[in-house]
């Protein structure tokens, strides 16, 4: 049982966690919403084929049907959702447009498949036109990435309900129409200096020799090298063309404060109606929800330490295994060398497998987590393997090894399957916590935990049924990777804690990513190319993955030390990845809504997982009143 001490400390650490997340949300809405002069609609209308289509609209008070405003169509790259046009959402509506931050097909909170009905941009478009507090004869588009296909695709279906376009990070040709001198109208190519998909995109496979792209030659209607900063073309006549090389990456010119500062100037310039503003505060939500999010993991934490204090849970709790792993010094740094180095060097090319393998379809619907989901069961199983290998040597080096680790562990209270069962419960109320909190912050504040291309977020229903689907891979992942981690990375031959343990786990776990991506990126700095530029989605895919390794590390092992087995640990860390995995990213297959889900997912659940925690916060606390008057 946990001491009254212990008790107070985690009943403070949820107190913070939960500061965090209504803080970070409160500053998170303050700043999308101006301070009040601008509203946040969270929108849903009919698409393409019926499909519904998920928007967040800005909408300042200027904006009305006596004042029609005007309006920007504000469209994310390819994996991501309408929260990651923040920044040019926000500056913009608070300079007087109203503003569509649109989710893709099959992102976000719209309807699958991705890559369908023109990825959205004819409805979103027909939309905005169709608002009456937008001018009809003066709005714009931007779109990052595929957003920029999105937005392409939007022009071609209305050649004349747009006055000008940002392609930010895109090109024309790319999944929509090609670009002529006169298509699209007025139009901004921001295309960054060490841009990964340059190639892909503009034909031109060094970043550094774009502007000789005879693509875009014939886009800016010249035959000489493009001129960055040039404009080329009339406004008046609508066949402006100018381009941008910001110092910065794909995914980075999205919370580049010049990149904003140059797309506000661009529709300051092509379209009518907009107005100053000093400086730029998008970057202040962007600290609020990654305030948010810090409450949201510690909130993890904290509830798992609290029910483990509870009669019914605290009989999983075992004896901490002695550690049986690499001898500290270097026989222990080839351990997590190889622990580390393993997953990241296998990433590429298992994630391909996996995509090759199990194509999206009705079932596995996500490309990218069924990637994810090969690439990590294949690591699995290599770990278990090279376990295997290190037990069978250490036997024969120590015969009692494997004898005094097995008495170390001792017998478990429970049989086994009720320990697991247990230790599940234990896991889903702890992440349900967390799930729970960042629907109540969207609820109030239009707002999830998200920093970059981090991200946790509300469900969807078809979202729901793919995570409850992709979590089993990912649970029997987990199991393998912690019932490993902590034979292997659980050094011998000097004292640790809890703490050294956590924080070596923490940075081992990630240690192969930040190595794999330095690899492939001091290239692209030196040379113009990255060093697999074959390999651009999963190089940017991978940047997610030094984070969430990092704490699945921390959260594994402060469970493995709390009940002294893997459980909870595993069971914690595969529902946490498949959350931001499938909750992030787009629906390739053809995945049919379960209708029912709906209400579970957005009510029934948060109820549920509330009343719940009530139910243990209360028991918890008069335990703790009672502990406190039998010591008095």
């Amino acid at each position: 049982m946990s001491s009254p001490r212990s008790l107070v400390r985690l009943w403070s650490l949820f107190a913070i966690a939960v500061a965090l997340v209504l803080a970070g949300g409160a500053t998170a809405a303050l700043v999308q919403t101006s301070a009040g002069s601008v509203q946040v609609r969270d929108v849903t209308f009919t698409g393409t084929a019926g499909t519904s289509v998920s928007g967040l609209l800005y909408v300042p008070a200027s904006a009305t049907p006596e004042t029609p405003a005007p309006a920007v169509l504000a469209v994310h790259g390819y994996v991501n959702s309408r929260e990651m046009q923040t920044a040019n959402a926000v500056e913009l509506s608070r300079r007087g447009y109203v503003v569509l931050a649109l989710d893709q097909a099959g992102h976000g909170r719209s309807d699958a498949p991705a890559f369908g009905n023109g990825f959205n941009g004819p409805a979103g478009l027909a939309y905005l036109r169709g608002l009456d507090i937008v001018d009809p004869d003066n709005i714009g588009l931007e779109g990052h990435s595929l957003g920029g296909s999105t937005v392409m695709n939007a022009a071609a279906a209305f050649p004349e309900g747009y006055a000008s376009m940002v392609l930010l990070d895109s090109a024309t040709g790319f999944f929509g129409p090609e670009g002529t001198p006169d298509f699209p109208r007025n139009t901004l190519v921001v295309f960054a200096e060490w841009e990964e998909f340059s190639g892909t995109m503009w034909a031109s496979p060094n970043t550094r020799d774009l502007t000789s792209s005879p693509k875009l030659m014939t886009m800016f209607g010249t035959d000489e090298p493009v001129v960055p900063g040039q404009l080329y073309g009339s406004i008046d006549d609508g066949t402006a063309r100018e381009l941008l090389r910001p110092a910065n990456n794909h995914p980075g010119v999205t919370h580049d404060p010049a990149v904003t500062q140059e797309i506000v100037a661009w529709f300051d310039k092509t379209l009518e109606g907009g107005h100053d503003a000093a400086g730029q505060t998008w970057w202040i939500k962007e600290l609020g929800t990654l305030v948010a999010m810090i409450g949201g993991v510690l909130v993890i934490f904290a509830t798992g330490g609290l029910l483990l204090a509870t009669g019914f849970f605290s009989a999983i709790r075992r004896p901490v295994p002695a550690a049986a792993g690499s001898r500290w010094g270097w026989p222990w740094i080839v351990s997590a060398i190889l622990t580390t180095g393993i997953p990241a060097f296998t990433f590429f090319w298992f994630n391909t497998w996996g995509v090759a393998w199990i194509p999206a379809g009705p079932v596995f619907g996500q490309s990218y987590s069924t990637g994810i989901v090969v690439w990590a069961l294949l690591n699995g199983i290599i770990g278990l393997a090279i376990y295997a290998v290190t037990a069978w040597v250490q036997r024969r080096r120590n015969p009692l090894a494997s004898v005094r680790t097995a008495e170390a562990e001792g017998a478990p209270a429970l049989r086994r399957g009720a320990l697991i069962g247990r230790a599940a419960v234990l896991s889903l109320l702890s992440v349900g916590a967390a799930y729970l909190l960042v629907v109540i912050s969207d609820w109030l504040f239009k707002s999830d935990f998200r920093f970059y291309v981090l991200q946790l977020q509300p469900l969807t229903a078809t979202r729901f049924a793919l995570f409850v689907l992709y979590l089993l891979p990912f649970t029997a992942f987990f199991l393998m990777l912690t019932f490993t981690l902590h034979r292997t990375l659980r050094w011998t031959g000097r004292a640790s804690s809890m703490r050294s343990e956590m924080i070596a786990s923490a940075i081992v776990l990630p240690a192969g990513f930040v190595v794999l991506e330095i690899i492939n990126y001091v290239p692209l700095f030196v040379s113009g190319e990255l060093a697999l530029p074959g390999e651009s989605l999963l190089t940017i895919i991978g940047y997610p993955f030094i984070v969430v390794l990092a704490v699945v590390g921390a959260l594994s092992t402060y469970f493995f030390h709390k009940t002294g087995t893997i459980y909870v640990g595993a069971f914690v860390s595969a529902l946490l990845v498949t959350w931001n995995v499938v909750g992030g990213t787009a629906v390739q297959g053809d995945v049919q809504e379960w209708g029912g889900l709906a209400m579970t997912v957005r009510v029934v659940l948060p109820l549920l997982l509330a009343l719940v925690l009530v139910v243990v916060a209360v028991r918890l606390r008069r335990r703790s009143a009672g502990k406190s008057e039998i010591d008095a």
